[in-house]
């Protein structure tokens, strides 16, 4: 009898996935946990497994479409099997098979493999090239373990855990990422204090003069959120400064006695605990608008702004930030941006976020207008902190000060209530201990 292979429930919140690829065509067999289809929800991208072995009898929706859960998407058989009637049935079972952690090593530039077909690899899933330029790895060194010897993501962390050992020492993802992120930890790493960062790799998300671009799923999500969050939502935004000396001076201290085993701390881990004291401070700062009024959060679930090597936006949210402590806060930075930037996030770690962090300050803006994520009521932005003259006690000192913007949903907070909230987040910073 034929199997179904339905849309999977890839998280409690997911609705509907769309599927971007598939990995193999109507007519060829397929061994059971072999990778069948690639599935994009909310920008994260899953490689779904086939539930059984058998050959592919047809295929019922196309690359591109989004369907809700528990569609069926192709049936899996014998030949000459008979085909129930097409319909929906829902089965929150049929779950992806879980990866291993990726590790990251150096190596030299190689050229990158784009996904779809290759005239010497075969078929490459955007999975698998998104981790391949993540990592720099050279696809032609991996051996495929799939069908027709396609290369797999499980061959390519095979690949990497091999490496591993033949590497003294690993540079982690984030510092060369791609240009024009919103969001980087650039100096958070576990290395020596003194060693030098690599030249930042440069890149473009620019099209070519007089090209037309197509639309991703990615970007269309994008451009759906940011339009209804400016339909739903009053934006305001407010701006306030703050010195940042004694957060720079207690950054210094901890790197310094870290030595060479500690975490490297930046400023993004002050900024997101920063924000954790003022939304303590003003809750209605962490709510929603809903028809039935305000709800205000019972836990703080800070999101944060991470831009993808092949462009696009993504934000993983840090649950229960306002239970970890500043180095807490730090690995959960470090975990989410790195497997943000190789597609290894879990569609539940993007969900769920009462406010968000986005870091535009990476090329030397100094303030913006970031839009709100919705269902959320406000999002601070982080300008780029530099060394500026500003009086002191009717003197002039030289203070590494940053412009914060908040801009947050005018049905929910008024002028009074936002000052008050950045005014907290302004203190804290000021004021660290």
């Amino acid at each position: 009898m034929p199997t179904k292979v339905i849309m999977p429930k890839l998280g409690e919140s997911i609705v509907e996935g769309t599927v971007t690829a598939w990995l193999k065509e109507e007519g060829e067999k397929i061994e059971e946990y072999e990778s069948l289809l690639d599935v994009e929800t909310d920008k994260v991208t899953s490689e779904v497994p086939s539930p059984a072995s058998g050959t592919i009898l047809k295929i019922l929706v196309p690359e591109g479409e989004t369907v809700e859960v528990g569609t069926i998407l192709a049936w899996i058989g014998e030949p000459g099997d008979n085909i129930p009637d097409e319909g929906k049935d829902i089965d929150h079972d049929d779950e992806p098979v879980e990866t291993p952690d990726d590790k990251s090593i150096p190596d030299e530039a190689v050229p990158q493999k784009e996904a779809g077909r290759d005239e010497k690899l075969g078929y490459i899933s955007p999975v698998v090239s998104r981790l391949a330029q993540a990592k720099n790895v050279d696809l032609t060194k991996v051996k495929g373990t799939g069908m027709d010897e396609r290369i797999t993501k499980k061959d390519v962390l095979k690949y990497l855990e091999a490496q591993e050992s033949k590497t003294e020492a690993e540079i982690p993802i984030w510092e060369t990422p791609a240009d024009g992120d919103l969001f980087r930890p650039t100096e958070m790493v576990f290395a020596k204090k003194d060693e030098e960062l690599p030249p930042q790799k440069q890149t473009t998300t620019s099209g070519v003069p007089g090209e037309t671009l197509p639309l991703s799923p990615m970007r269309k999500r994008i451009a759906e959120h940011m339009q209804q969050s400016k339909r739903i939502a009053p934006h305001v935004t407010t701006v306030m400064e703050a010195d940042m000396s004694r957060v720079a001076r207690h950054r210094a201290i901890v790197n310094q006695e870290a030595g060479e085993s500690g975490i490297h701390l930046t400023y993004t881990p002050y900024l997101l605990a920063a924000i954790v004291s003022g939304l303590k401070a003003v809750p209605l700062a962490n709510s929603s608008w809903t028809d039935q009024g305000i709800r205000i959060h019972k836990h703080i679930n800070l999101g944060m702004a991470v831009a993808l090597p092949e462009g696009g936006l993504i934000v993983p949210v840090i649950m229960n930030a306002d239970e970890l402590s500043l180095v807490g806060i730090a690995k959960k930075v470090i975990d989410l941006s790195e497997r943000a930037r190789v597609g290894d996030l879990k569609p539940d770690e993007v969900q769920n976020g009462t406010f968000t962090l986005t870091n535009h300050g990476i090329k030397g803006s100094l303030f913006a207008t970031p839009v709100i994520n919705q269902p959320q009521s406000g999002i601070l932005g982080a300008g780029t902190i530099q060394k500026r003259p500003v009086v002191v006690n009717d003197a002039i000192a030289i203070k590494p000060m940053v412009y914060l913007s908040y801009t947050f949903d005018h049905r929910i907070l008024d002028g009074a209530s936002a000052d008050t909230f950045l005014a907290h987040v302004v203190e804290s910073l000021e004021n660290w201990q």
